[in-house]
């Protein structure tokens, strides 16, 4: 299983924790409506974020009800963005997007899962020079899917590199780039597996033995966290 397979297994994994990530997704939604306005149209940010909500069906009520608190329609807490970056055992590097009410708590809640696992909180910094930040979109492979046609339209309209795996499509962007080929592609009838602005790791690490299991525990405390939006790591995952 490659990098991308790796990826359509994990969130298939995340998928079935739906009330957790339901909660990570309003959040998501009601901080971009917040800081952009209540129309997708006019806010790339809330478009991205209802379409990773409606991609793990959640319900268009669910959506509604947390753009509403992001305009004041609703109270709601005041959320905040932060970025962790730390190491996995063996020196993975680890990315975090987060957004929390409390930055106390998630600090801690964070270090306690990263010492717990052979790893360890790092500093601003510390890993992210290890990353590239594109816009990353994976679409499926499907019978009715011509891999040609579909590599042709996303190059034309502005992506950077395309990537047949085993499992799916990979279309990489420029984080500038990433609105224009999502919405050209959805235009054209593409439905995306996933497709939001992800750290690319440069280079992967293998690991061995119980450094396996400890990053894979790790990954799972990381992701349990309703204020862990998304992890990024440069752990090759096949073994």
């Amino acid at each position: 299983m490659g990098r991308i397979g790796n990826i359509v297994d994990r969130k298939n994994k995340q998928d079935s924790k739906k009330a957790k990530i339901y909660t990570k997704m309003a959040r998501l939604i009601t901080v971009a409506a917040r800081e952009g306005g209540g129309d997708p149209e006019y806010n790339a940010k809330l478009k991205t974020a209802i379409d990773k909500a409606k991609a793990s069906n959640m319900p268009n009520d669910n959506i509604d009800r947390a753009i509403k608190k992001g305009i004041g329609d609703l109270g709601g807490d005041s959320f905040e963005h932060i970025t962790y970056e730390g190491y996995g055992p063996s020196g993975v590097a680890v990315i975090l997007e987060i957004l929390t009410d409390n930055r106390n708590r998630t600090a801690g809640e964070i270090r306690h899962a990263f010492d717990k696992n052979g790893g360890n909180l790092g500093t601003s910094g510390c890993v992210a020079f290890l990353f590239d930040q594109k816009g990353q979109i994976i679409i499926e492979k499907d019978d009715s899917i011509d891999e040609e046609t579909l590599m042709m339209m996303a190059i034309e309209a502005g992506a950077e590199d395309f990537i047949p795996a085993e499992e799916a499509y990979e279309i990489i962007t420029t984080p500038e780039d990433f609105i224009t080929v999502k919405n050209t592609l959805q235009a054209e009838g593409f439905s995306f597996f996933s497709a939001d602005i992800a750290y690319i790791p440069q280079t992967e690490v293998a690991l061995q033995g119980d450094d396996i299991k400890k990053m894979n525990k790790l990954i799972d405390m990381l992701e349990d966290n309703d204020d862990v939006q998304e992890v990024h790591h440069n752990w090759n995952e096949v073994e």
